[in-house]
């Protein structure tokens, strides 16, 4: 760890210095005041026994909603991070499998009192295209609002009916996101259950595009109970990651550059007498003054190597990045 007297500048959390090896690791990322969150949950047919029976069957037993906890949780957390608590909530894949039908705009301050019984019309397939195309209107309505960024949490527990759709409409919002023309957003894809194709879901992620990186991120839970957990620590690293940035000595030469993903932990060498460096990203400067070199015992033996933080394993559940 850093001395106590040294200072640590916001965004770091903790700088360690061996031999002009930094070790850097971020509180937040910078980027993301502004942030808009919207939160879209399976309204197909295979999810109807998760939200557990409705009208006089509901009168015959004790009902077990196993998506409504979940629910709670994910939108109180998720407005934690949303620059005014308020969510875009919506069932998605219901009707025909492309309706999508609007819960409201929910405050993460009163999560505990809405109730998510499951959508009026239950899906008859998992069709995701009107999702994206529907949080890229409510995005560019929500700029004029104060939003700077955008993240979508989409839940399903099937397979897609249009993959290559999804993908079409993706690689469009990239070219529009590095034109300028939309803000930067950014879509969190959680699966559930054994019926979710994992497959599909790694093709959709997996991609890259030019000036923007990964748009998406995924993983898959076993079960509905680990589906609020996976979420936030997902939605964690994709903030941490939404954008690029460039890392410069105290002379203002480059020492390295992360053209579109800023790493939860930065790693770089400095030249010999650098007293500081400088964290440039979205136009802000933070400058770290560097410690004095750490010779803690566990960072000898672990060496300096470079560290990727999407390689930790999840807390529970499966994990699965692009």
């Amino acid at each position: 760890m850093a001395h106590k007297h040294e200072v640590i500048v916001k965004p770091f959390s903790d700088v360690h210095n061996r031999d002009g090896n930094v070790i850097a690791t971020l509180l937040h990322d910078p980027t993301v005041e502004g942030l808009d969150v919207a939160l879209y949950m399976d309204g197909s047919a295979s999810m109807e026994d998760e939200y557990g029976p409705r009208g006089i069957l509901a009168k015959l037993g004790p009902v077990r909603n196993q998506v409504e906890p979940q629910m709670r949780w994910m939108l109180e957390y998720l407005a934690s991070k949303d620059r005014d608590g308020v969510l875009r909530v919506a069932y998605w894949a219901t009707g025909d499998g492309a309706q999508i039908e609007v819960v409201g705009d929910l405050a993460g301050a009163d999560a505990q009192s809405y109730k998510f019984p499951g959508p009026q019309f239950y899906g008859k397939g998992t069709v995701m295209l009107p999702v994206l195309r529907d949080y890229v209107a409510h995005i560019r309505r929500e700029v004029n609002n104060g939003a700077r960024c955008g993240l979508a949490v989409i839940i399903t527990d099937s397979q897609l009916h249009d993959a290559e759709d999804v993908k079409a409409y993706s690689a469009q919002v990239a070219r529009e996101i590095a034109a300028g023309r939309l803000t930067r957003v950014n879509f969190v894809l959680v699966g559930v259950g054994e019926q979710v194709d994992e497959e599909q879901m790694e093709d959709i992620c997996h991609e890259e595009y030019p000036g923007v990186g990964h748009l998406w991120c995924h993983r898959v839970a076993d079960r509905m109970e680990e589906m609020a957990e996976l979420v936030a620590v997902l939605v964690d690293e994709t903030m941490t990651v939404a954008a690029g940035g460039t890392i410069y000595d105290d002379r203002g030469n480059v020492l390295k550059v992360y053209e579109a993903r800023l790493p939860a932990v930065l790693e770089f060498k400095v030249p010999e007498g650098c007293a500081s460096f400088t964290l440039e990203v979205a136009g802000q400067r933070f400058t770290q003054p560097l410690p004095e070199e750490d010779h803690d015992e566990e960072e000898e033996s672990r060496g300096f190597q470079d560290v990727d933080h999407h390689s930790e394993p999840p807390p529970r559940g499966k994990r699965h990045r692009h």
